[in-house]
């Protein structure tokens, strides 16, 4: 099976359990202003590879990532935007043993079909605000395909865990984060939400690319919002790190 990846990578920590091999699929359909991967927004940039190739070069990696609890994560991109492309890798991990996740805005999600996520051991699920116009303000498009999703997910018993990232001044009022509680603490099947700080730190990608980072004069969220935003979650019995 033929797709489209930007790159693939070694990461702890922040992708899924473990130590994760990650392929960044090209090609996205939201245009988030605190972007870290402006290089994956269109699938022509991206280099043709075919699934075989990619399980190829996991393999040179499988004895380490076993060793430390680890597997692959499919990301973006959006990795939705090709969904036969990542159910075979997904299908192919799966069944070589491998920890799979799944990484992605949700927007997609009526094309995932069931039999991809019974490959994916785990999906990392991006709410990036609850509230339907700062969701649009921020991406471009509409969050109820992704609320939709994460229903869709919780009937079929996914595990999951959300990302949400803490924008200040833009994804951090009080109502936004205690209707996201809300609404995680009622599906049933989120292990934790991960919040987290908006940086500024792809700036530099941006200015390759020739392009204005939207969120320039934006600075990060300090302690205290941070805690503050905890303890919403925390009250409503959402486990948040």
């Amino acid at each position: 099976m033929n797709g489209r990846v930007s790159s693939w990578d070694l990461s702890v920590g922040v992708d899924g359990p473990g130590t994760r091999f990650v392929v960044f699929t090209a090609g996205c359909p939201l245009r988030c202003q605190y972007c870290q991967n402006p290089e994956t927004w269109r699938m022509r940039d991206g280099r043709q590879v075919t699934t075989g190739e990619i399980m190829a070069e996991i393999g040179k990696y499988r004895r380490f990532i076993s060793v430390a609890g680890g597997g692959v994560t499919l990301s973006g991109g959006e990795p939705l935007l090709q969904p036969r492309f990542t159910a075979d890798l997904l299908r192919r991990c799966h069944d070589s043993g491998l920890h799979t996740a799944l990484d992605t805005s949700g927007l997609l999600g009526g094309r995932a079909p069931d039999a991809l996520l019974a490959d994916t051991d785990l999906v990392l699920l991006d709410i990036k605000s609850y509230d339907p116009a700062t969701y649009r303000r921020l991406t471009g498009g509409p969050v109820q395909p992704t609320l939709r999703f994460a229903r869709r997910l919780a009937e079929l018993g996914r595990p999951t865990w959300v990302r949400f990232v803490l924008v200040p001044g833009l994804t951090d009022a009080p109502d936004n984060v205690d209707a996201l509680a809300r609404f995680v603490a009622g599906l049933g099947n989120v292990e934790r939400v991960d919040v987290l700080p908006f940086h500024r730190m792809a700036t530099g990608k941006y200015e390759r690319l020739g392009l204005r980072f939207p969120l320039t004069g934006v600075a990060p969220p300090n302690q205290e919002l941070l805690d503050r935003v905890h303890a919403q979650f925390r009250a409503h019995g959402v486990t948040s790190v």
